[in-house]
């Protein structure tokens, strides 16, 4: 049997300190690391400043490039049994590579979420229309689409997408696995270390500002939440939190209205484990959202809205309040950060959620076998997805090409 290798081939290098999808991208390492895989993991972004140090839990560490031939060689050269692409637009670049110059190869994506969702919902947002699941049918859906199709198997973050792709999109639930977010069990020693209701004060958001959801949930705090709230609670600020936090986030601060925007949180958990609530008025997005798992895991409720609150608590009760209107909103987050026995509630069902839908002892036994299984069955598989192999002939013929013309081009510029 083949050495089991993934290369893990990154939209940029994992900072978990700074986004879910940072923080989502070191659970699957160290789920592959766990079951004794070799892990490899390439990106062709520059590192930052808070870029995961991989190298220093047993994961190599590559640069590669974007439209250059060295990759073909790379990869070959490695000959993985595995490839994970971070997101659709990975695939896009390097899925026709990898399926020339090792087809054997296992080729997953891990969608993150559905963007042609959160963006569809975007546009609704800032046009004002009523959403109608003919706004999901846009280029970026083919593209994303196309995706899942040409890879053997696409990881799934959230209950509702799953069902969305196969209802809307008829995709074959063979290709599709639902794998949440893996966390640890909360236990009693955990919930120790919680501070009280008494040793709290002040509303948090944090949010990863490149991300659009994020940038307009704030707006939305500033401008409706908080003017109607901070007047019900005169000695309450409303502290923001977040990486790469512009210009434009910055100005926001406003002493005198108690609405502190910090920037980047040099300690995520601390932060939001210091607050009594917090606040997510999110109005548009898709997948699971890392802040209300950061908050479960801190005894920290919240009050978000439908869309933020989506497929993350089942048929449990969630931990604090959703609420889609402004007026609704604000009195939920005053009931919450006034009334110790909601509050106490709220943080039980927090635990709850985090135990019964999130622990990763439920997932990574199923999703193990779920990758031996593709192993064993990858060519019977690819037979039945032969829409797929048509996308694949497509799309490496089209992505060739132009990636060549690119290489082409840049190498008579001399780059």
């Amino acid at each position: 049997m083949k050495e089991a290798k993934i290369l893990i081939i990154g939209l940029v290098w994992p900072e978990p300190g700074s986004s879910a999808a940072g923080t989502r991208m070191i659970q699957l390492i160290k789920f592959f690391l766990t079951g004794g895989f070799e892990v490899i993991f390439a990106s062709a972004a520059a590192k930052g400043e808070f870029s995961f140090n991989l190298s220093a839990i047993g994961v190599n560490e590559e640069t590669i490039r974007l439209n250059d031939s060295s990759f073909d060689d790379f990869i070959r050269e490695l000959s993985p049994s595995h490839v994970l692409f971070d997101r659709f637009m990975v695939e896009e670049q390097y899925g026709w590579r990898v399926q020339q110059q090792c087809p054997a190869a296992i080729r997953i994506l891990d969608t993150e979420d559905l963007h042609c969702l959160r963006h569809a919902r975007q546009q609704i947002v800032r046009t004002g229309n009523v959403f109608k699941p003919a706004d999901l049918f846009t280029d970026m859906a083919k593209r994303e689409l196309a995706s899942i199709w040409r890879s053997d198997l696409s990881l799934i973050i959230s209950e509702i997408e799953m069902d969305l792709l196969q209802r809307q999109f008829r995709v074959d639930p063979s290709l599709i696995y639902y794998l949440p977010f893996l966390e640890e069990r909360l236990t009693e020693e955990s919930r120790s270390v919680w501070k009280s209701f008494e040793e709290r004060r002040d509303f948090v958001f944090i949010g990863n500002f490149l991300h659009e959801p994020n940038w307009h949930t704030v707006q939305v705090l500033k401008t409706k939440v908080w003017p109607s709230l901070r007047k019900r609670l005169p000695d309450a600020h409303m502290n923001i939190y977040g990486a790469y936090a512009g210009q434009k986030v910055l100005q926001l601060h406003n002493e005198r209205e108690r609405f502190m925007v910090h920037g980047r949180a040099e300690d995520a958990i601390q932060v939001v484990g210091d607050a009594r609530v917090l606040l997510a008025p999110i109005q548009f997005g898709a997948g699971v959202k890392g802040k209300f798992i950061d908050a479960m895991r801190t005894g920290t409720p919240s009050v978000t809205t439908t869309v933020g609150a989506e497929a993350m608590k089942g048929n449990l009760e969630w931990n604090g309040a959703i609420a889609d209107e402004l007026d609704a909103f604000v009195d939920q987050a005053f009931r919450l950060y006034e009334d110790k026995i909601s509050w106490q509630k709220a943080q039980n069902n927090g635990l709850r959620i985090i135990n019964e839908r999130y622990s990763k002892a439920a997932y990574e036994d199923d999703f193990k076998l779920r990758l031996e299984d593709l192993a064993v069955s990858l060519t019977t598989q690819r037979h039945h997805n032969f829409f797929g192999q048509v996308l694949l002939h497509h799309t490496t013929n089209s992505s060739k090409y132009m990636s060549l013309w690119i290489q082409e081009k840049n190498r008579n510029k001399g780059i």
